[in-house]
């Protein structure tokens, strides 16, 4: 009788640990191939997310390799890398369609600058993202299963240690970017779209 129940506890256990497991990479799968799928439409620029993790108990995770490539016409190809961002997730919150997010913290972000005269290729990143996100039904929009449109509301957003090299080539010169904490993002619109929360951000960076 023991030795069934140290089989059947055996057992439950290692169902316990392949349902964890399972969870956690489907939250995360489902993060990445909604950025991947959402962020050059967007964007109108090459994005890849590499990796994504988060718990499905606590909603606690990390993003990586997160690349959004520069607007044609300019040099670089990239206009920014976040190689880590860590969020803080309401659990399950991110099945439906308003998705809360306690904190997002970027630590250590690489952006690349480049200007021509009275334009820059962030300043060109920044009119995609709002021509995407100014209404209509023809915007890019992310979607549930349902159809219904996804909303977000972010707590805390914290960008600190960044870096920006400012030009290309043997001419460029590298500096540190200023901290930037924004609070509240979408809190009192009741939620707000991806592309509006990324323009936001991005406004601020620039």
């Amino acid at each position: 009788m023991k030795k069934k129940m140290f089989y059947l506890g055996g057992a439950l256990a290692v169902l316990a640990l392949a349902t964890y497991v399972g969870l956690q990479f489907f939250l995360g799968s489902i993060v990445k191939a909604g950025v991947n799928s959402f962020g050059p439409r967007l964007t109108q620029t090459k994005v890849e997310l590499a990796e994504a993790h988060i718990s499905p108990l606590s909603g606690v995770g990390t993003l990586s390799g997160l690349y959004v490539g520069n607007p044609k016409g300019w040099t670089s190809e990239k206009a920014f890398y976040l190689g880590r961002i860590h969020i803080d997730v309401e659990p399950f919150s991110i099945l439906g369609d308003h998705i809360i997010v306690n904190e997002i913290t970027i630590d250590q972000p690489e952006f690349v600058y480049e200007t021509k005269v009275i334009a820059s290729n962030i300043g060109d990143l920044l009119k995609n993202i709002e021509a995407a996100t100014g209404g209509g039904s023809d915007k890019p929009q992310a979607t549930t299963k349902s159809g219904k449109p996804i909303k977000f509301e972010v707590k805390k957003f914290v960008l600190t240690n960044g870096k920006v090299t400012l030009g290309v080539g043997a001419a460029a010169l590298t500096l540190p970017m200023p901290p930037i904490t924004l609070e509240n993002l979408g809190t009192s619109e009741g939620g707000i779209t991806p592309g509006q929360l990324v323009f936001a951000v991005m406004r601020s960076v620039t």
